[in-house]
C-alpha cells in the first residue's frame, strides 16, 4: 500500500501548465463553461493556466482580468495564431519549469478527471504527445475527434468524427494515433525541448499535424487517452472559411516531414489531388485563395523558409517513413464533405496508395 502511495506521490509531483488563447471576443462567448471545468479537476499536482490574449478589444481583456484572476494573461499587440500565440505561453511555461504542457481550445469544457488521465499517459517513456478524447459539446456522445488521420497527401482529419461512441467499437485505454488535436493536447517538456515548439509560419491549421509527425521522426509515440474526456464546441464552418491556411499547410508538412524519396513516389497523385483542388475551388468560389497558394510557392524567399525547416525535420529522424505510414490514410472520411466526388476520389487515392506505400522501404 505504501508502495502505491509513492507512486502516486511522484505522479502528481509533475508540473503542469495548462494554455488557452483567445481572440477577438471569443473569452465572454466560451471562458465561463471552460473555467469550471479546470477549476474542477482532481490532478493534484502544481498546474498554472496561461491565458493568450491575440489582439482582443481592450473590454474583452479586462473580461479575462476580472473572469481569470488565477491565471497568467499575455496580452499580444497582433494576433499572432494559433502557432505563434500558443508558443509564447509555451515558452514562458518552460521558462518557469513546468513538466507538461497542455492544451486547450477556449470552447471546451473537460471531465474532471482529465488532466490527471492525459499526465498518467505521459509518464510512459515512448510517448511524447497525449490528445485527450473529444466529443461533441451538443452531443456528448458524439465523436469529435478519436485522434487526428494524416492522408498520405498532407489532408488532415479527426478519426470518428460525428460517430457515436461505443465502447465495444472505439474503447481503448491507450492508442497510437498520427498526431494529436490542438484543442486537447499534452506535451512533455523535454519534447519539446528536443523538436521545437509549433511552425509560426502555419500561422493556423496543420501546425497540430506538424508538430506531431515531428514527435514521430524523433522516435516517440503521439496516442489517444480516451479515458481523458473533452467536450468540444466545434463547429466546421469556422473552419472551411480559412481555405488558403488548409491548403497551403498541407503542402507545407509534407514538404517538411516526408524523406525526399517519399515526395517522389506521391508526386503523380500529388499533381492530380491538386487538378482536383482547382476544380474544387472554382466551384465554391475559392479560386482566388487557391491562386495565393500556388503564389507562395513561387517566392524564393518562402523557399528558403522551407528547405531549412525541412533540414530541421529530417536531422530529427529517428524512425523511417515506413513505420511512420502505417497510420497514414489513403482515404479522408469527414462527413462534412463526404459528397459523391470524395468517395470517386477515395477510391482511386486510396488504390494508388495501397501500391506505393508497399514500395517505402526507407
Amino acid at each position: 500500500m505504501s508502495d502505491l502511495k509513492n507512486i502516486n506521490n511522484k505522479f502528481e509531483e509533475k508540473k503542469v501548465a495548462i494554455i488557452l488563447v483567445n481572440y477577438k471576443d471569443y473569452a465572454k462567448k466560451y471562458l465561463v463553461d471552460c473555467l469550471i471545468s479546470l477549476r474542477k479537476q482532481d490532478y493534484l499536482g502544481e498546474r498554472k493556466i496561461f491565458i493568450v490574449d491575440n489582439a482582443s478589444s481592450e473590454d474583452s481583456f479586462k473580461y479575462l482580468i476580472k473572469s481569470a484572476p488565477e491565471a497568467e494573461i499575455i496580452k499580444n499587440k497582433n494576433n499572432d495564431g494559433f502557432a505563434k500565440g500558443n508558443n509564447s505561453a509555451i515558452k514562458l511555461a518552460l521558462a518557469q519549469g513546468f513538466d507538461y504542457i497542455i492544451l486547450f481550445n477556449l470552447d471546451i469544457a473537460i471531465e474532471p478527471d482529465c488532466v490527471k488521465i492525459m499526465v498518467e499517459a505521459a509518464e510512459n517513456s515512448e510517448v511524447g504527445a497525449v490528445q485527450a478524447r473529444l466529443m461533441l459539446y451538443k452531443e456528448k456522445n458524439v465523436i469529435n475527434s478519436f485522434g487526428n488521420v494524416t492522408h498520405f497527401l498532407g489532408f488532415g482529419y479527426s478519426n470518428g468524427y460525428k460517430e457515436k461512441y461505443n465502447s465495444s467499437n472505439f474503447y481503448c485505454k491507450e492508442k497510437e494515433i498520427c498526431y494529436p488535436s490542438g484543442a486537447a493536447v499534452l506535451f512533455k517538456r523535454e519534447i519539446l525541448e528536443k523538436i521545437g515548439l509549433f511552425d509560426e509560419e502555419f500561422w493556423m491549421y496543420n501546425e497540430d499535424q506538424d508538430i506531431g509527425w515531428r514527435v514521430w521522426l524523433a522516435g516517440y509515440k503521439c496516442v489517444l487517452a480516451s479515458e481523458a474526456i473533452v467536450y468540444h464546441k466545434y463547429e466546421f464552418c469556422r473552419s472551411i472559411k480559412q481555405y488558403y491556411y488548409l491548403d497551403r499547410n498541407r503542402i507545407l508538412v509534407i514538404l517538411k516531414n516526408y524523406y525526399w524519396r517519399t515526395l517522389f513516389l506521391i508526386a503523380p497523385a500529388f499533381l492530380l489531388m491538386e487538378i482536383g483542388q482547382l476544380l474544387f475551388a472554382w466551384k465554391n468560389g475559392l479560386l482566388k485563395e487557391k491562386l495565393a497558394v500556388y503564389n507562395y510557392f513561387l517566392k524564393k524567399k518562402n523557399w528558403n523558409y522551407i528547405l531549412c525547416a525541412r533540414k530541421k525535420s529530417q536531422n530529427l529522424r529517428q524512425v523511417k517513413d515506413k513505420d511512420i505510414i502505417k497510420l497514414f490514410s489513403g482515404k479522408i472520411w469527414y462527413q462534412e464533405v463526404g459528397d459523391w466526388k470524395l468517395k470517386i476520389a477515395n477510391i482511386i487515392f486510396n488504390a494508388y496508395w495501397k501500391i506505393i506505400k508497399n514500395l517505402i522501404i526507407w
